[in-house]
């Protein structure tokens, strides 16, 4: 089984675009629907997403809505232990792909993280 990992330099994730996540409401609270919201950017992207990097400007203090963590898939996606490691690879290549393509060197650097 797989393992879930985050890859640096990617940040497909925070390709936000509302249109493109229409089920905002059903796992964000009316406060953190407010939030997101209000991260949304130019083209979709979070306002503190860092183009040249490539990296969140307060990964430290981004919200929970963020943070791909067990505790915080479980209370808003009903994931149990179990579902974690292929829920959250399957977000990921759907976003990396969605965003940059299925083709992309961000999906190959993913597959290849994952496959290792």
């Amino acid at each position: 089984m797989a393992e879930w990992q985050c890859i640096k330099g990617c940040g497909a994730c925070c390709h936000l675009d509302p249109g493109e996540r229409p089920d905002l409401e059903k796992y964000l609270s009316p406060p953190e629907l407010e939030q997101y919201l209000s991260l949304v950017g130019e083209g979709g992207w979070c306002v503190n997403f860092d183009h040249q990097t490539r990296l969140c400007t307060i990964y430290d203090e981004r919200p929970r809505f963020c943070r791909v963590k067990l505790d915080v898939f479980e209370s808003m996606y009903q994931i149990q232990p179990e579902e974690f490691d292929d829920f959250a690879i399957d977000c990921c290549l759907q976003q990396i792909e969605g965003v940059y393509g299925e083709e992309s060197a961000e999906m190959e650097k993913y597959t290849y993280a994952i496959d290792s």
